[in-house]
């Protein structure tokens, strides 16, 4: 699932806990409107342009069926799996871009010829399940000359992408930058996604996520005054990623580029995921949306990696002529 292996820090833990003494009430305005300032400073935007949310997922789907009328829905393919599942479910006319290996690039010749009618483009960048980066300062402006769309970039994986469009926002009505807590900050239980929006999005979205939960809000708000521990956590899995993939190749695996927290990968072995599974070993079978042979191996700790790379040699290992 992509998660952080590394848990939050104690002082996050406390501060939940604290939170889960006031279960009984709603929660007040004003830890959002602060999470909305450490939010706004993080990004460097106005505060005025953050809203939160119960997930970067959740608010993926918001922005769907409140944008989607009138307009046809273009997604990359392969994608964020559940964003692609609601726009083909609400949108009236859903389609979607096709990134081919071995580069997984972004067409911009063809996207801007689908552009010709009111649209609603949602990209993720960095690409999931590829871990590419789809999206750079041209290719955005090129998108937002289009006068019809609404384009939003989805950055779950901005921290260990080290890119952003959010400072975008502020000049460009039209672009909604979404983000999550879930991953780098190791807060995939709290559930904390939120949006820097332009203002064609805010009225809609304005009061989207104003109750969220108060262990939630209290752990975020301790993790973004001391983001240092994220950053070293950050830092572990990027190198991690590295060691993982040289491994890999070690191995002739094909490892696909990634500036995510994970590796997709490919293999001829048939079954592999089934396998690794029996082994004790999870890893993500995409061939929902790739060819057979493709996984997503999200990075652990050293111990994890050390185990599902030592899995893989087995079973590859037991399956060669």
């Amino acid at each position: 699932m992509n998660e952080m292996p590394y848990p939050p820090a104690s002082h996050v833990i406390d501060a939940a806990q604290q939170g889960l003494a006031w279960m009984n009430r709603y929660t007040d305005p004003e830890p959002g409107e602060a999470l909305r300032g450490l939010l706004a400073g993080y990004c460097g935007v106005p505060r005025q342009q953050l809203v939160l949310s119960p997930g970067s997922d959740v608010l993926l789907r918001e922005v769907i069926h409140s944008f989607s009328h009138g307009r046809k829905v273009i997604t990359a393919s392969p994608s964020f799996f559940p964003t692609v599942q609601t726009a083909r479910q609400f949108a009236p006319e859903s389609l979607s871009i096709r990134l081919s290996p071995p580069d997984f690039d972004l067409n911009l010749e063809l996207l801007l010829g689908v552009l010709d009618s009111p649209s609603l483009l949602i990209i993720d960048n960095p690409n999931n399940p590829t871990g590419a980066m789809l999206l750079d300062q041209h290719t955005v402006s090129a998108i937002l000359e289009q006068s019809e769309t609404l384009l939003v970039i989805d950055e779950a994986y901005y921290e260990f992408s080290g890119l952003t469009f959010a400072a975008m926002v502020p000049d460009h009505a039209r672009l909604l930058v979404i983000r999550t807590m879930d991953k780098a900050f190791s807060l995939a239980g709290a559930r904390i996604g939120y949006g820097v929006a332009g203002e064609a999005f805010l009225d809609d979205l304005s009061l989207f996520g104003a109750f969220l939960p108060q262990a939630s809000l209290r752990a975020a708000l301790a993790a973004l005054e001391q983001p240092g521990y994220m950053r070293e956590n950050v830092r572990r899995v990027v190198e991690e990623r590295r060691q993982v993939g040289q491994a890999l190749a070690r191995l002739g695996v094909r490892v696909y580029p990634s500036c995510t927290n994970f590796l997709l990968v490919r293999t001829e072995a048939a079954d592999l995921a089934a396998r690794l599974s029996e082994a004790g070993v999870l890893v993500s079978e995409v061939s929902n949306q790739l060819p057979r042979g493709f996984l997503r191996i999200t990075i652990g700790t050293p111990e994890e990696n050390d185990t599902f790379v030592a899995a893989l040699a087995r079973e590859l290992s037991d399956r060669s002529p």
